[in-house]
């Protein structure tokens, strides 16, 4: 099944297009990440997805249904975990999580929530009181709590350090295959890490689409095959990179001093996209 239709989605702010023309489509279950800049258009993207916002043109069904009109049998099946989220800070961990679950018919027990986003030992601290990470680990137990099909993820880890980003790379993990999830994100190791596919937005067009390892056509690009004869650095660029490797081993007799062989980077690859894109 589809999770998500976009058609010649349009959104303008004044003379600023924020969405141009954007189309795309992700499937039921997959793990799909937005990548692009500040500015690019994600945000509106995801509201315009939700039903937080209201799109110029285009056609949208999310989830068989179009954001605009949607019901709130439609709406219990969505997650959001927004980039930021204000509340009573007052309330415990517990408290908030225990509310949240009463708007759902079925819903996970709110426990299980809080030991799968690993605050089990936060339970009873109340909001204020909680780390940048414990507070973003909160926001996923509040997104899933309804046991939704379709959970949107909007740039969750900004700000963390790298243990607490890879921490929380393990709580998306274990949602995989149960939850469709959109992850809209400008860090590349993370969509790297957790999509099953990813597409590139700049200044609101959607630019490429694809697996992380073939975006852009990085898995067919040409490679550099670099090794030290003696002590100088010598690189080739080629497009077979194994019959470079069987020539080199078989001028040095064996293994290749300081062999290494580098294909374009998901960086290398998005930078080139988002550069071709007119302003």
């Amino acid at each position: 099944m589809t999770a998500i239709e976009v058609h010649n989605l349009h959104k303008t702010y004044g003379a600023h297009p924020a969405v141009n023309d954007l189309s795309v489509t992700i499937e039921d279950g997959e793990v799909f990440a937005l990548l692009g800049p500040n500015g690019a258009g994600k945000t509106t993207t995801v509201e315009i997805l939700t039903g937080h916002r209201r799109r110029d043109s285009g056609r949208v069904e999310v989830l068989g249904q179009d954001p605009q009109k949607a019901d709130l049998g439609w709406r219990i099946q969505i997650g959001v975990v927004l980039q930021e989220v204000r509340d009573a800070g007052q309330l415990t961990v517990a408290e908030v999580v225990r509310h949240y679950a009463r708007y759902y018919p079925s819903p996970y027990q709110p426990d299980d929530v809080i030991a799968r986003v690993g605050l089990s030992d936060s339970a009873g601290v109340r909001l204020l009181a909680l780390s940048g990470g414990q507070r973003r680990r909160l926001d996923v137990a509040l997104g899933i709590v309804g046991r939704p099909r379709l959970l949107f993820l909007d740039e969750p880890t900004t700000g963390f350090d790298p243990e607490a980003r890879r921490q929380f790379w393990e709580i998306i993990r274990t949602l995989r295959g149960d939850t469709t999830i959109l992850l809209t994100t400008h860090y590349l190791d993370e969509a790297e890490a957790l999509a099953d596919r990813v597409g590139v937005i700049s200044a609101g067009r959607l630019v490429a689409t694809g697996a992380p390892a073939e975006l852009g056509g990085r898995a067919d690009a040409p490679a550099e095959v670099r090794w030290l004869d003696g002590t100088i650095p010598r690189t080739v660029t080629t497009a077979d990179p194994a019959g470079a490797i069987a020539e080199l081993s078989r001028r040095y007799g064996g293994t290749v001093p300081g062999l290494v062989v580098a294909r374009p980077s998901l960086e290398d690859t998005y930078l080139d996209l988002i550069g071709d894109v007119p302003s």
